[in-house]
């Protein structure tokens, strides 16, 4: 498949321009050398009038081109462009007068070939400073356009379109039709030019060069209109008149009219430009306080901005900001254009003014407004005080001075309020937002110490076909301090250990890790229930902090023969279900708590017994916060729950008794968000 080059447009149109003059050229000169030496030389009007619009086309098209894909269009560019191309036009017909006056009275200056050709270039001049401009004036026509403003172009456009052929329709000649099409076009020309919304955004620095650059355009345009005419006066050399052309002319009076309404709007605007650049300055202020605070930034940027658009907003002379710290009391943070010595002065006059005083010990932070004062001071005789308010509690203030009297008004005031009022709300949701961070950082980190809890409780617990065993743990925050274990001490003898920590969360999930240390360390030395916990009691002193303990209850079961010893360090008493006697009992071991009593003492305080159990016997382990949950009315799960629900489930295996225990305990209190305690139980069925 050929593949066919691609068609540059702008070079395209550019070329044919040059043809299309070059071949206006020849044409014309073809017929002066007929009419000069007497010869007919075929060439009709309307080629020439052809040729003419086939040139003004091909110069819109390039200009066209070329102007909508530049990408620095701004209004000053669009504007100069303008300008250099109406002074580059005027400049080259000057050079063309002066080298005709240089000429003199020689018999070149009245060659009649010569001044044809300057027509020609004259002509192609004035074209393309005329389109080229037309399509500069649409950029700036068309600047926040609307559908109604679109409409009026394209029936202008239409319009000139119309003009270009209007010359085959009076055969160039200046009469009612041709004023008529003229009058037309300029009252749509002037309609247009009241499109003027680009020069209000111009600052008060690019307005002055609008003037300029206008105002060279005005002058260029008029001198061109002139040369104009004074060619359309001298027809005897020219045998086919260029520039006597409706679409010229209107072109002319559209350009200069443009460009004067520039000029008076944009000279009428100058006193108001610093206003709307003020306006200006205090959006865009805005926006970078609104997006000026991240994550991980501090909130010392948000505040200078804050200070710096403070100042733009008041036309302040000084300023400086103060922020309270509860670690280190006021504390200076920024300051523009003022000494230590001369805010130390301004400080104390502040202080020593009733009306100061008064608004500095208001009770409502969200009722404080800017405070105006005048001041006796030989330099600064008036400052505004701006409370910063986060989360309804005063952070600090900015003062704000100047050295005239009454320096800020009302209108300065609300700028200067709204500015505070979003570099606040900024402040407030970096806060907000690293707290969130904090708290997610938080959580991740409960997750990973819950995972950790967890592998710290057995899987697998120890047992032989003598019993059957389960346990279920359950914390009320993310980690708790209830524990579990089993150890199998030989091949007969089992130890069982359950315990809680004192509190709950992180602190009773740290203590709890440490009671399993010592249970793995201290067991496997094969040491008796009391003598296990006077140990245990010994190490978690000098771990435990003062206002913390842990109880516990520890058996040492003997399967071979059918005994258990157990000790009991504070901890809820152990329900045991005996199936000869068809009833449950809680076993009656004293004890007191691990950590509670931390001498020799202890040993004093701890117990241990020796149970019998038969086949069928069951014993349940559980932690306080089965027993102490509450429902709605704030009445206790209790033992005597425990103990019905043995007796009732007694006949069951011990996952499915300790099934019916977890269900009926969040049966009564609704759920599991009543129970606000860590919960565990074991349950071991004896065969």
């Amino acid at each position: 498949m050929i593949k066919l080059p691609s068609i540059h447009i702008g070079k395209l149109s550019f070329l044919l321009a040059i043809l299309v003059w070059l071949a206006l050229l020849f044409v014309d000169l073809t017929r002066l050398f007929g009419a000069i030496n007497d010869l007919n030389s075929g060439i009709a009007p309307e080629f020439t009038w052809i040729l003419e619009i086939l040139f003004f086309i091909t110069v819109y098209g390039f200009y066209n081109y070329a102007i909508n894909k530049d990408a620095r269009n701004d209004f000053l560019n669009l504007i100069w462009r303008a300008a250099s191309t109406g002074m580059f036009a005027s400049a080259i017909f000057l050079l063309v007068q002066l080298f005709y006056i240089l000429l003199g009275e020689s018999r070149l200056a009245d060659e009649p070939f010569l001044r044809n050709f300057f027509y020609h270039v004259h002509f192609a001049l004035v074209t393309i400073f005329l389109i080229s401009s037309a399509i500069l004036w649409k950029n700036l026509i068309l600047y926040q356009k609307s559908k109604q403003v679109v409409k009026q172009w394209q029936t202008y456009e239409f319009a000139l379109l119309l003009a270009m052929f209007f010359i085959f329709f009076n055969k160039n000649t200046f009469d009612y039709s041709f004023i008529f099409g003229l009058v037309i076009l300029t009252g749509l020309g002037i309609v247009l030019s009241g499109n003027l919304k680009w020069i209000p955004y111009l600052t008060f620095k690019e307005k002055w060069k609008s003037l300029l650059f206008l105002f060279f355009i005005l002058l260029s345009g008029g001198y061109l209109f002139y040369q104009t005419s004074q060619f359309s006066n001298a027809q005897q050399t020219y045998p086919i008149n260029l520039l006597d052309n409706l679409f010229l002319i209107s072109l002319f009076l559209f350009i200069l009219i443009y460009a004067l309404f520039s000029f008076l709007v944009t000279l009428f605007n100058l006193p108001t430009s610093s206003v709307f650049e003020q306006k200006l300055t205090e959006a865009i202020n805005f926006q970078r306080l609104s997006q000026s605070i991240q994550p991980e930034e501090n909130e010392e940027q948000v505040l200078d901005i804050l200070i710096d658009s403070c100042m733009s907003a008041a036309y302040a002379d000084a300023a400086w900001m103060e922020m309270h710290r509860l670690e280190t009391g006021t504390e200076l943070i920024q300051e523009r254009w003022i000494n230590e010595e001369t805010r130390n002065e301004l400080s104390e006059k502040i202080s020593g003014m009733k009306t100061a005083t008064q608004w500095e010990t208001e009770t409502k932070p969200d009722n404080l407004s800017p405070l105006a004062l005048r001041l006796d001071h030989p330099k600064f005789e008036s400052i505004l005080i701006i409370p910063l308010v986060v989360n309804k509690s005063v952070i600090g203030r900015l003062v704000l001075c100047k050295e005239v009297k009454d320096g800020f008004n009302k209108e300065m005031i609300n700028i200067i309020s709204t500015f505070t009022r979003q570099a606040s709300i900024a402040v407030e949701n970096h806060r907000l937002l690293n707290q969130a961070i904090q708290n997610e950082r938080y959580q991740e980190e409960l997750k990973i110490a819950q995972r950790v809890q967890k592998s710290l409780l057995p899987v697998k617990l120890d047992h032989n076909e003598s019993f059957e065993i389960c346990a279920y743990s359950n914390a009320a925050d993310e980690v708790g301090g209830d524990y579990y274990d089993t150890f199998q001490l030989d091949e007969n003898r089992f130890v069982l250990i359950i315990g809680d920590v004192s509190g709950k969360g992180t602190s009773a999930a740290f203590h709890m890790s440490q009671m399993k240390g010592i249970f793995q360390s201290l067991i496997q030395l094969d040491l008796g229930a009391s003598e296990f916990m006077n140990r245990a009691n010994s190490a978690l002193s000098r771990c435990l902090e003062r206002n913390h303990f842990i109880t516990a209850s520890i058996f040492i079961i003997d399967t071979s023969n059918h005994t258990f010893l157990h000790a009991r360090a504070g901890h809820v008493p152990t329900l045991m279900w005996e199936k000869s006697k068809n009833k449950a009992d809680f076993l009656g071991v004293d004890g007191l708590g691990l950590g509670i009593l931390r001498n020799m003492q202890y040993e004093k305080h701890v117990e241990e017994k020796v149970f019998s159990f038969e086949s069928g016997d069951i014993l349940l382990l559980f932690t306080d916060g089965i027993v102490e949950a509450k429902n709605q009315k704030s009445q206790q799960f209790g033992f005597e729950r425990v103990r019905s629900l043995v007796e009732v489930y007694h006949h069951l295996s011990p996952r499915e008794i300790q099934t019916k225990m977890i269900d009926s305990l969040h049966d009564f209190v609704e759920g599991d968000g009543m129970i606000d305690d860590d919960y565990s139980l074991m349950v071991v069925k004896f065969n």
